[in-house]
């Protein structure tokens, strides 16, 4: 589907590394890592000594229960929470070493976020939406629209830049989402749920961009509650109070573009 559109996108460190995870090229390494809260007196363990690694150009979806410990596992991977024991590298960078602010610039410039709802401006255009993470960059004003623009190209919507939020469909919006989550070309995308406010199809959809993404080099990290939505990713985590319980490559991987062929198309 993406065949035209220029790599100069993606990170340039991501392009064409996708063997599986080592210590050398972990882009994700967390070691032993404990989060719990304190709830009155009552202490709840979320993480309970958490350890993996996630190569460059890893596809991997997380999965669990609600109260697993997946969420707070990637709070922490996103930079927005901190483990109470434990070490997060991130490109071999110790995140417990950052204050706030420094942990704000690397959310900036190495994290590409994309969650469920699609958190999209009403009264801005598509473009505009897409160039908002560029602000708190030093990126120059007409580098900013060109990314922008490589950006809306990459997910399909070239056409739609000048558009608003209320003139374009779910799966649009969450296409402009996924463009504002690249435009500052990240080490690592994180998805919560992208898909949990799509029809099937537009599920596909949106699968089918982040396999597109991923062949081009792109660290996708996941997270889904449907099995049938992890089987695009090329390996699965799954959680249970708070540990790892199994972490499984997938066998027969799906192809979104295969799988698009074979569903039918919805009429508005």
């Amino acid at each position: 589907m993406l065949e035209n559109i220029p790599m100069s996108i993606m990170s340039a460190d991501a392009i064409g590394k996708t063997q599986p995870a080592s210590a050398v090229d972990a882009v994700i390494r967390a070691e032993e890592l404990h989060k719990y809260y304190e709830m009155g007196e009552t202490r709840v363990h979320a993480l309970r000594g958490v350890s993996l690694m996630i190569s460059r150009g890893e596809f991997v979806a997380v999965m669990g229960a609600s109260g697993s410990g997946k969420s707070t596992f990637m709070n922490i991977l996103g930079c927005l929470d901190r483990p109470n024991s434990g070490r997060y590298l991130l490109e071999g960078m110790d995140v417990a070493q950052h204050d706030k602010k420094q942990l704000a610039s690397i959310r900036n410039q190495k994290i590409g976020f994309v969650f469920q709802g699609f958190n999209l401006l009403a009264r801005t255009t598509a473009l505009e939406n897409i160039e908002l993470p560029t602000l708190y960059t030093k990126i120059a004003q007409a580098d900013r629209r060109k990314r922008a623009v490589e950006a809306l190209a990459l997910v399909g919507l070239a056409d739609r830049g000048e558009h608003f939020p209320s003139q374009m469909s779910g799966g649009q919006q969450q296409r402009v989402a996924i463009a504002r989550a690249l435009v500052n070309r990240p080490s690592i995308l994180l998805a919560d749920e992208p898909t949990g406010n799509l029809d099937t199809r537009t599920s596909v959809e949106i699968m089918e961009i982040f396999q597109d993404l991923n062949d081009r080099g792109l660290t996708i990290v996941l997270v889904t509650h449907e099995q049938d939505v992890a089987q695009f990713a090329k390996r699965v985590l799954v959680f249970r109070d708070g540990k790892i319980r199994k972490d499984d490559f997938v066998v027969n991987r799906p192809s979104a573009t295969k799988v698009l062929k074979t569903l039918p198309t919805l009429e508005d």
